[in-house]
């Protein structure tokens, strides 16, 4: 294992280290204080959507045990806390009435944040719209992208004076593709045109959205959080090389291309844009602001053949086989020169601001044994991944910082609560929170630091 202090000086003295989170898979207390429900509390509880039919009812309690895991992110001495806030908590149905006891959680979240001297970066959206928006067609409907707008006005002008950072959007990928093609997350729609116009219409809401944040924050970064495919050939026959480009247009430039370049894909409109909604005078200019910062979520790569009997929508191309057996327990190739491959081709496709990995983790499952939860296997993974961040910041890219995922275990959307990715083992009967292994390391790692100035645990 290597000592986290060797590890530390490959990196500058500026450079943040954080934990992530999301509102619903830790909050719990999904019908507190005037929140009402959101997409995801409706999917979680119809049949066979996720494992066991469990939901984000309690999930970990944050919403009342607040201050006990501020307290917790303090000891493990990171710099940064990476959170998201819930819509449904904000302005409840999506449009309408401000509910300031939700303003007032964030409030008491962020003050909490500052008063332990860690850094709050905060997400507008991740995952959960308001209920009563599906009811007016969702993501497909051009009307969110301005619910969006008026709720991220409403967020900045209350928090915005406090944030060190914020993004718009987590996983643009996963709200359009996964949720609204292949039918995994909620809404578990699974058609083609649907998906096409929510990915214009978030991408709007994205455009939309910084603008909102910059007319009452005007200080505060902003950036968007990308879980960009590495898409990597399954073999270096000129046709899978072809099938990698179409690839990327669908699944990384339907969201780079018209945030950063100020239009869609060339092949990608070629043969879906007879099905995507109207693209009105000004939309790509709204979506296409400089940004002051991205943020990349990396797990696994992403392999691909030729699917030469072009049957089905662009991009035509089938999955191919990892390169080796390895893979963490929910069954993801690791391949950490993914992350490395994936930053070197966007920075050529793209003139992109500075970066921070703003989630890289592994799922494995361990349980506490004599009080201790020795998960090696994702200590292994943090230290070859962290690795290849060093490598990058080496190479001139400007990598600013790494957060974990998880601060703790959680609810993994449809896979409940099966699946672990915490630093900190959580007990879902008891609500304990036991630091693991890799968690006790990433605190070391901090410690090197001179921001991270605490005693590691």
């Amino acid at each position: 294992m290597i000592d986290p202090k060797l590890l530390a000086d490959r990196f500058p003295g500026d450079f943040t280290f954080g934990v992530a989170t999301a509102a619903f898979q830790i909050e719990g207390a999904t019908k507190a204080d005037g929140r009402k429900p959101s997409i995801w509390d409706a999917f979680a509880n119809m049949p066979g959507r996720v494992y066991q039919r469990q939901n984000g009812d309690v999930a970990c309690d944050h919403y009342n045990r607040l201050e006990q895991d501020l307290d917790l992110i303090k000891e493990m001495g990171v710099e940064a806390y990476r959170f998201s806030i819930a819509w449904p908590r904000i302005i409840p149905e999506g449009t309408g009435p401000v509910n300031e006891a939700g303003l007032d959680f964030y409030d008491r979240l962020i003050d909490g944040c500052k008063a332990r001297g860690i850094k709050t970066f905060a997400t507008l959206y991740h995952w959960d719209l308001p209920l009563m928006l599906a009811g007016e067609g969702g993501w497909t409907a051009r009307s969110t992208a301005h619910a969006f707008q008026r709720y991220a006005k409403t967020v900045m002008g209350r928090l915005g004076d406090r944030l060190d950072s914020v993004a718009t959007f987590n996983e643009p990928w996963c709200i359009v593709w996964l949720s609204h093609l292949y039918g995994v997350h909620a809404p578990g729609e699974r058609n083609m045109q649907a998906a096409l116009y929510a990915m214009h219409y978030m991408n709007l809401a994205h455009g939309l959205g910084v603008e909102a944040i910059r007319s009452v924050a005007p200080k505060v970064p902003v950036g968007i959080v990308l879980n960009a495919s590495s898409i990597l050939p399954g073999s270096d026959r000129p046709e899978d090389l072809a099938a990698v480009e179409r690839a990327h247009q669908f699944h990384n430039g339907a969201f780079f291309d018209p945030i950063f370049k100020g239009e869609y894909p060339k092949e990608f409109v070629e043969a879906l844009g007879d099905r995507m909604p109207v693209i009105e005078d000004g939309d790509l200019k709204t979506i296409n602001q400089k940004l002051d910062w991205w943020g990349l979520n990396y797990y696994k790569p992403d392999r691909v053949f030729d699917d030469a009997s072009k049957s089905g929508d662009f991009p035509w191309t089938k999955e191919a086989p990892p390169a080796s057996d390895v893979k963490t327990d929910i069954g993801w190739e690791i391949y950490a020169p993914g992350l490395k491959h994936v930053v070197e081709d966007l920075n050529k496709r793209y003139d992109l601001p500075e970066c921070y990995i703003t989630e890289n983790g592994a799922c494995y499952n361990m349980g506490i044994v004599n009080g201790e939860v020795d998960d090696q296997p994702r200590l292994d993974y943090y230290i070859e991944h962290l690795g290849i961040v060093a490598d990058l910041i080496k190479d001139g890219y400007p990598m600013r910082g790494y957060f974990a995922w998880s601060l703790m275990d959680n609810f993994e959307w449809a896979e409940g609560y099966r699946m672990r990715f915490g630093l900190v083992h959580v007990d879902y009967e008891t609500q304990v929170r036991t630091i693991k292994k890799s968690g006790k390391w990433y605190s070391k790692l901090a410690a090197q630091f001179p921001k991270g100035n605490h005693k590691p645990v």
